[in-house]
């Protein structure tokens, strides 16, 4: 199981370079959903299959609102701003990648020294956290688009979905609902606040609106 469990971890890693080294918005999107589903499939390897029912519902839950829900909420703020293309980052995209797997390197290393309670359920969960919370963090401070920056919330937000499995076994249905339902209402508000930025500016590039003062006639 711990073998499966890793291989789910390692496509997790995986999902957080390509979001950021992908300039298309639509492939960014696609990335963390496809981090929702792999979150439901750690969250099943994680109690070895056998699970209670609310432990099941939450996993359908996580899956359905992290792989389907937030992406059609963000498909459709993509298509009010009319934005394909995240256009001249703040770093680039080689630079990104970069930056990590150098990130990667330090959640690796972190991660074999962070005391836990208790043995974790596999020796990669600790570090993935770390990675999903810096490239995370990564997406915010790199990207212009506030689209972008709405993604990198929400892969910062798996990562700590991943330290709470590693962490939180006594009861890691409160943790994860807890984090899911803050989650939710982030992106639900979020999304709004793009369409009314692309309405009343027809952009949705965070920098341009330093910029802003009052008008005057």
């Amino acid at each position: 199981m711990n073998a499966w469990l890793d291989t789910v971890l390692i496509a997790f890693i995986l999902t957080g370079l390509q979001a950021l080294g992908s300039s298309r918005l639509e492939s960014v999107i696609r990335a963390v959903a496809a981090e929702g589903v792999l979150l439901g499939a750690m969250l099943f390897l994680a109690h070895g299959g056998a699970m209670p029912p609310a432990v099941w519902l939450l996993v359908a839950g996580s899956v359905v609102v992290k792989s389907v829900i937030f992406p059609w909420l963000l498909f459709r703020a993509l298509r009010a701003a009319d934005v394909r293309r995240e256009v001249d980052p703040y770093v680039g995209y080689s630079a990104s990648l970069l930056l990590g797997v150098m990130v990667l390197a330090g959640s690796l290393w972190i991660g074999s020294r962070f005391p836990l309670p208790r043995p974790a359920i596999s020796t990669l969960m600790v570090s993935v956290a770390y990675f999903g919370i810096l490239a995370g963090l990564l997406l915010i401070v790199t990207r212009r688009q506030a689209l972008t920056q709405v993604v990198g919330y929400l892969v910062l937000e798996n990562g700590i979905y991943v330290f709470g499995m590693a962490i939180a076994r006594e009861n890691p249905l409160l943790f994860e609902l807890g984090v899911l339902l803050d989650v939710f209402v982030a992106v639900f508000v979020m999304g709004i606040t793009i369409f009314h930025i692309s309405r009343e500016f027809e952009h949705i590039d965070t920098e341009r609106l330093s910029t802003l003062n009052d008008w005057t006639p």
